[in-house]
């Protein structure tokens, strides 16, 4: 499943900061935009599948899964 979500940046003090608006805890800081987009996605990525592994480990052996579109 591929989603969008939003990054919030701004530039402070020579260094470029940023935020993933959807997903609280997913912040970075660089010394250039374009690294810390690349940051943001890499730090995204990882905190979904951690997630998704501590949600499948806390249903334990039987659950479902479902898409929901919001």
């Amino acid at each position: 499943m591929k989603a969008n979500y939003t990054a919030v940046m701004k530039q402070d003090a020579g260094w470029w900061i940023g935020w993933i608006e959807e997903v609280p805890g997913v912040n970075c800081q660089e010394a250039t935009r374009d690294e810390l987009i690349e940051s943001l996605r890499v730090t995204l990525r990882e905190a979904l599948e951690f997630n998704r592994s501590d949600a499948i480990r806390a249903a334990g052996g039987s659950y479902e899964e479902l898409e929901i579109a919001v």
